[in-house]
């Protein structure tokens, strides 16, 4: 049997690639270093610096989570310009195995291990156990994933889809008119077209044009928190309620899709810096906004995570299990 240690390991999103180091089935994950996609021409380019920095010599198998659709040989990232052949680059790199997957898939797979101190509930009671659960997290893109059980001896199977690309449906009025400001400027609205970062921005700027108010310099999504949660800024906090409306109602479309009694996990990069408003915003009352299926959406709980390193390492890592 092939040795698949020492391992290297990867969480690419389209801003941030996340590496790190597994030296043996006993030990932990190790050297983690976040590097900007935007500063390496490849994906092998930034592995090759990591190992550099790291003072690490190439290992034996490599595992990467991707922010992209895994269906051939040739990847090409939506959210970013890096194409690569899964082949080549493991021939280019010298090792025995390299196995990419979704990058919500690898978080989905280290679901069960997330420690209780990186999760925090938003309502809900008390999880199944041993049922499926499900995951979302809004970044630079929408993943969407989920974990479903095959057997009463604790084995589980990821999902591997791309659920952030659902339509989006409107609830109100003002959420109808800013998706048709939306789809005049890119067509399909999808969830991930308002539920990523550069979808605030837009539903911001939709936003500001409904209620005429003069072009703004703001551009991003981290200029938008700040207005909201520091500022006060009204218009921005509307923008940060309609999100997690919209947020609230995909995160109840997807757990009536997989029967996730045993709860929904928000991941990605924008839900964690509103906690401490996020809690007590319009999320979990959307979420539970299913007319008949009300009572069954209550008790689910929704965990946000929160968490300093990133657990889809672990799921990388469990993928080669």
């Amino acid at each position: 049997m092939t040795d698949t240690f020492p391992r290297l390991l990867g969480d690419v999103g389209g801003t941030n690639a996340r590496f790190g180091w597994q030296a043996s089935a006993h030990t932990g994950i190790e050297h983690v270093l976040v590097l900007p996609c935007a500063a390496y021409d490849t994906l092998e380019a930034a592995i090759r610096t990591y190992l550099e920095l790291k003072n690490l010599p190439m290992p034996r198998v490599g595992a990467l989570g991707i922010a992209n659709p895994i269906t051939g040989d040739v990847i090409r990232m939506t959210n970013h310009h890096w194409s690569f052949s899964i082949s080549d680059m493991q021939r280019s790199l010298g090792l025995a195995q390299l196995k990419i997957i979704n990058d919500f898939t690898a978080l989905a797979l280290a679901l069960p291990s997330i420690p209780p101190e990186n999760l925090v509930q938003v309502g809900g009671t008390v999880a199944q156990a041993f049922a499926p659960k499900a995951l979302i997290g809004a970044g630079t893109g929408l993943g969407v994933s989920g974990l479903l059980p095959t057997d009463a001896n604790d084995h589980w199977v990821a999902i591997a889809g791309e659920g952030g690309h659902v339509t989006l449906a409107a609830q109100n009025d003002t959420e109808y008119r800013v998706i048709e400001l939306i789809r005049q400027r890119y067509g399909h609205v999808s969830a991930e077209r308002v539920l990523s970062g550069q979808g605030l921005v837009d539903l911001y700027l939709a936003m500001r044009q409904l209620q005429g108010h003069p072009p703004t310099e703001v551009t991003s999504a981290a200029d938008i928190t700040h207005l909201a949660l520091k500022n006060k800024d009204p218009l921005a906090l509307q923008s940060l309620q309609m999100f997690a409306g919209f947020l609230g109602s995909v995160s109840g479309d997807l757990a009536l899709t997989l029967g996730a009694l045993g709860g929904v996990y928000l991941g990605g990069g924008v839900v964690p810096r509103w906690l401490g408003w996020f809690e007590s915003s319009v999320f979990r009352e959307r979420f539970e906004a299913k007319g008949r299926f009300r009572e069954y959406l209550k008790d689910i709980p929704v965990y946000v995570i929160n968490a300093a390193e990133s657990p889809a390492l672990l799921g990388a890592s469990r993928s080669l299990n």
